[in-house]
């Protein structure tokens, strides 16, 4: 007896596939009905006989199109409903957004095979795709997915691309993407100056501008790249002076995975992610390196770099005609957002660029590419960037009700909105300083409420009251009307971990290591070294780095000679008369004298550190300085360590102390690394001393300090069995964790 079913997938089920999947699968069982997305997800209505729908379930949960990911499914029996085969209908809302956004998935290994093939139409076509590839969240203006919702709409497929999109044997079988040469998007060379340059094939120019020393801008599917050839200094000099980057590392783009590994060790699990539908940058040691790259160059001082392989089609044909590694690099001017406008770009980095490689798919989402590392010794992974093929959506349980838009913090700023039974965490947007960059972080706030056509109950902002994300959080509070409640920054970083791991049902305490540059403290002090317990909904803070003086302000951040003068005590006034002048120690000791604000970062540590071992005394790019120290370390034993501390007392560990010791090594010559190491064991140390006198035996672990890979493995190895080690795992321990801090804060926290 024919019996009639309607099913309902959630999750990301939008822009994967789906529907023709379900339409194949649907012919395979021999049943009736329709499939469409709504405003939740995917619609299914079947017909048929009972057994065989249970097996199409079944199958369908069991066997999703791989880049889907099922959050719940129903199955609930309706009155009997005859259909006429099995179709897919256009999407039908009927109220607002609730389902996970689609981000953009790199490029299948078919569409590569295809645009490469001389006997395929799309050879040498850039921007082909299919259901499992392709830009989605960078050219999504709105949900459900489909064509006429993305920046593909102005694009009509012609017969050909029309032919497959109806071909259920196709796998281009509704592809809302879906585009050749003839209908599609179209590549456009100019110089400098604006003007076209014809004649030659696009991709095959622009490779031979690369070859010839030169900086080019493409205009990638998420955003402009600027690339020149890896192997040759001066050009790569040339974009450093340009693009205003003395130093810091640029991302290295390789043509292929066989060319990677003749010149780098690449372990399975790097090797993974680097061809994972989201391809980020993999930072990988430099160790065993076989090949011409211009490695000082690249990333001066560092014995890693970043490596990424082509994850669209423009990059993968230009990778294959150039059959050499690139630089990739943001498009931007140091410390702005990267660029998608074409007007834009040619405006900004006109001084930057000898030419552009541009085409005119419009891009509503840019972003950068997100980047992670592996530690060298347990592979813990660390994400350093969370953007492009990560973002927007967030995998992470919230129980609210409210409609919450949390601000994040200002350096490395994102937001955080629950507009429905989603958490939405934004691609990584940088520093509110610029005003460039809090442009676009207002501009993806205003987009979050238009696009789910909601506002929020609760704006969360961080307890620093002039950064501009909690400036900005009070406008909107009090333009909406709508209350605002700050969430004290060490705090949110550490609600952020027990929040990835959902520990804020346990019985037992747990605690909190948050260790970072900055952050505003419940006592008016910069905090930024502390220890919490977390225990039945309340979090208390038990201890911190001995203070020391917060001098010059920002500064202090950007000078790590500043943080070693603020440590310094007499025995050391023989490196202060080097860092400084006599007019500087003079200002400086004034200042020592007067200053009422303290600090206890950790991060404010290690550059005094690097500055005193003569690593970093002025900081190029955030963060240089311990990127430097950590770099000095090749390898260690964890049985040769001496920790320079021995005892925590009333909870203080004591800065000065450490220091102290640390000078005294350097000034009897002990060899660098030893020393690193030990400061290193010093504060692994600090962690399990800290969990042996509150009694606890699981800790959780945040703040930008543990970016440092080495830390991270350190305390791993230290901790062995005894302790149960927790660390961000799908956000950065940076403040891009602030926001989902701020919203696992404020539900679960008694406050």
């Amino acid at each position: 007896m024919s019996k009639s079913f309607k099913i309902i997938m959630t999750g990301r089920v939008q822009g994967v596939g789906f529907r023709p999947h379900v339409f194949n699968l649907a012919q395979k069982f021999g049943l009736k009905g329709s499939v469409s997305n709504n405003e939740e997800g995917v619609i299914i209505y079947l017909s048929g006989e009972f057994e065989k729908i249970q097996q199409f379930y079944k199958t369908l949960i069991q066997q999703p199109p791989k880049l889907a990911k099922i959050r719940d499914h129903y199955l609930s029996e309706i009155t009997h409903r005859t259909f006429d085969g099995f179709s897919i209908v256009p999407s039908q809302t009927e109220g607002k957004l609730n389902l996970q956004l689609t981000p953009d998935f790199a490029i299948c290994d078919t569409c590569k095979e295809e645009i490469t093939d001389p006997n395929n139409r799309r050879y040498h076509y850039p921007f082909a795709t299919c259901v499992n590839c392709g830009p989605r969240w960078a050219i999504t203006n709105k949900f459900p997915f489909e064509r006429d919702h993305t920046n593909m709409a102005v694009f009509e497929m012609c017969d050909s691309c029309v032919t497959e999109y109806q071909d259920s044997s196709n796998r281009r079988f509704h592809s809302q993407t879906n585009s050749c040469s003839h209908c599609g998007i179209e590549l456009k060379l100019t110089d400098a100056k604006g003007d076209t340059i014809s004649g030659e094939d696009a991709i095959q120019k622009t490779a031979s501008f690369i070859k010839d020393g030169n900086i080019v801008a493409i205009k990638n599917t998420s955003g402009y790249l600027l690339c020149c050839d890896a192997t040759n200094p001066l050009a790569i000099q040339k974009l450093r002076e340009r693009k205003r980057r003395p130093t810091k590392p640029f991302a290295i783009l390789y043509p292929s995975l066989s060319l990677l590994k003749q010149h780098l060790k690449v372990s399975k699990i790097q090797e993974e992610i680097l061809t994972s539908p989201e391809s980020p940058i993999v930072i990988i040691p430099k160790t065993d390196l076989d090949g011409n790259l211009a490695v000082e160059e690249l990333a001066p001082h560092l014995n890693q770099l970043g490596i990424m392989l082509p994850y669209s089609g423009i990059l993968h044909l230009l990778a294959t005609e150039l059959g050499i590694p690139i630089v990739a690099t943001s498009g931007n001017i140091h410390a702005s957002p990267i660029i998608s406008d074409a007007d834009m770009a040619h405006h900004e980095l006109a001084e930057v660029a000898d030419y552009f490689l541009n085409h005119n798919l419009e891009i509503t989402n840019p972003q950068d590419d997100s980047v992670v590392k592996y530690s060298n010794r347990l592979h813990e992974k660390v994400i350093f960037r969370r953007s492009r093929g990560l973002s927007p959506n967030f995998d992470a349980e919230v129980k609210t009700d409210k409609k919450i838009l949390a601000m994040g913090g200002h350096l490395k700023s994102t937001l955080a909105f629950i507009p429905n039974d989603y958490l939405y965490i934004s691609q990584y947007l940088g520093n509110l300083d610029h005003f460039d960059v809090y442009d676009r972080y207002m501009n993806t706030a205003a987009k979050y409420t238009k696009l789910f056509e909601v506002l929020p109950e609760t704006i969360l902002v961080d307890k620093h009251p002039a950064y501009n994300s909690t400036l900005h959080g009070m406008e909107l509070g009090k333009k909406w009307n709508i209350p605002v409640a700050s969430v004290q920054h060490h705090k949110a970083h550490f609600a952020s971990v027990l929040g990835e791991h959902g520990l804020f049902d346990r019985n037992t305490p747990i605690l909190g290591v948050v260790w970072d540059g900055t952050g505003y403290g419940d006592d008016s002090q910069i905090w930024g070294g502390e220890f919490f317990t977390y225990h039945h909904q309340a979090m208390e803070r038990v201890g911190h780095f001995e203070y020391f003086d917060w001098l010059a302000s920002d500064k202090m951040a950007k000078e790590p000679r500043i943080s070693f003068f603020s440590l310094a005590d007499a025995a050391m006034n023989e490196e202060i008369q080097q860092k400084f002048s006599k007019e500087e120690i003079s200002i400086y000791r004034h200042l020592k004298k007067k200053e009422l604000l303290k600090t206890s970062s950790v991060g404010r540590l290690f550059d005094a550190v690097a500055s005193l071992l003569n690593i970093c005394d002025l900081n190029t790019y955030e963060g240089e300085a311990a990127i430097l120290l950590e770099n000095q370390v090749h390898q260690y034993l964890l049985e040769n360590c001496t920790s320079y501390i021995s005892e925590i007392n009333d909870g203080i560990v004591p800065t000065h102390l450490l220091f102290a010791k640390i000078h005294h090594d350097y000034r009897s010559g002990r060899d660098k690394q030893e020393i690193i190491v030990d400061f290193l064991f010093t504060l692994t140390t600090m962690v399990i001393k800290m969990a042996e006198q509150q009694n606890i035996k699981e800790i959780a672990m945040s703040g930008g300090v543990f970016q440092n890979t080495v830390l991270v493995d350190m305390i791993k190895e230290l901790a062995g069995s005894e302790y149960k080690l927790y660390f961000n795992r799908n956000l950065s321990p940076n403040d891009e964790n602030i926001s989902f801090g701020q919203v696992a804060y404020h539900q679960y926290i008694k406050h």
